[in-house]
């Protein structure tokens, strides 16, 4: 029996309430199987209560806990190492994952609405492909070889934008419409993939760390990487969660829309430009992470219907927990292997992406389509 209209809101609250506390339970659960079990890339094994008392002397700065390897055997200078891998190495991993997570679920969600088409991702438009163009010329060119850590992210960054603006060029023009906008995307993905080709070809050895970025990870997490991660997902991602009603408008028809008083040319070109931005951060600091953006609207669509008001916030909810998900299970699966968390997106992404175009598929022959 389908719910009423007064049972869908409490349902979908309860949907949302479950959503933000799976979030904070694979939190727990990442720094208790990584941690607590010595799985992490250290022979370092840290108990778990150490783990939670390093965490709870650090969040109250030493209130709680003075000594956080109390009740343990460890050395004031085992002590000293646990400590570090806990609030210095693995927990700046699990939030800039849990961040990154969430940019490229709205970026999806936003991107999906305005171009009323549930294939549109933040990759598919060509946003990451610049991206690694700038990361290449770090590698390959060795520009300033002592500043890479500095240097990657925002050549990175500024390759994204740019093939970002790019695209906001070609959707300035009111006749362009959204299908021949989605392929200028993916001409330009291709163009700037052929030339990231002739770019490799001059170092072999930049191609192997390039092609090891490409698949995405988290080895620049630092908490000051995350503040500004958070910043940018923060200040550029918050606008995307607020045209749920425009977007919303939108899915009825440009004319119905135009009726409606929405200026559907100016929300395509914000949308746009706010969507490559928090996609280009997301690649700065992560690489080129798929299937998040793609996945996670899809997700929530089936738990809480096609409400871009839930959706578009919801969508960065899914992406941060299947993100940090996909992390978990590349450190767990290969615990003495740094992994890409690409891999294990793809993994995760691409039978469930198959599952939802067979079902769709199915639906559209069912109803005569």
């Amino acid at each position: 029996m389908p719910a009423t209209s007064r049972e869908r809101p409490a349902r979908q609250a309860l949907l949302v309430l479950a959503l933000v506390l799976g979030g904070v339970a694979l939190v727990v659960v990442s720094l208790l199987l990584l941690l607590g079990g010595g799985l992490l890339h250290t022979p370092v094994e840290i108990p778990f209560r150490t783990t939670f008392q390093v965490l709870l002397h650090q969040l109250s700065g030493g209130l709680l806990f003075p000594n956080p390897c109390a009740g343990s055997p460890a050395s004031p200078s085992r002590c000293g190492t646990d400590v570090f891998i806990v609030w210095q190495i693995y927990l700046p991993e699990i939030l800039l994952a849990l961040l990154v997570g969430a940019g490229l679920g709205l970026s999806g969600g936003a991107l999906q609405g305005i171009f009323r088409n549930p294939l549109a991702d933040p990759y598919l438009l060509g946003i990451s492909s610049g991206g690694t163009l700038g990361a290449a010329a770090v590698y390959v060119y060795h520009v300033a070889p002592g500043n890479v850590d500095v240097l990657l992210p925002l050549c990175a960054f500024a390759g994204s934008a740019a093939t970002g603006l790019a695209i906001l060029a070609i959707a300035s023009g009111r006749s362009v419409s959204m299908e021949t906008l989605l392929l200028s995307g993916v001409a330009i993905a291709y163009l700037l993939s052929g030339v990231l080709s002739l770019v490799l070809l001059q170092s072999p050895l930049g191609s192997e760390q390039v092609s090891f970025w490409l698949l995405g990870g988290f080895g620049l997490a630092s908490w000051q990487i995350d503040a500004i991660v958070f910043g940018g997902v923060l200040v550029l991602g918050a606008p995307l969660a607020l045209f749920g009603r425009e977007l919303n408008l939108l899915q009825l028809g440009p004319d119905v829309a135009r009726s409606a008083g929405l200026d559907a040319h100016r929300l395509r070109l914000v949308v746009l430009l706010l969507a490559s931005l928090v996609t280009a951060l997301g690649v700065a600091f992560a690489g080129i992470i798929g299937f998040v953006g793609l996945v996670s609207p899809h997700i929530v669509r089936r738990l809480l219907g096609t409400d871009y008001r839930l959706v578009v916030p919801c969508s960065a909810a899914v992406g941060a927990i299947f993100l940090l998900a996909a992390d978990d299970a590349a450190n767990l699966a290969f615990p003495a292997t740094v992994l890409p968390v690409g891999i294990f997106t793809a993994f995760a992404g691409v039978p469930f992406f198959l599952l939802l175009l067979f079902r769709q598929r199915r639906t559209d022959l069912m109803g005569g389509g």
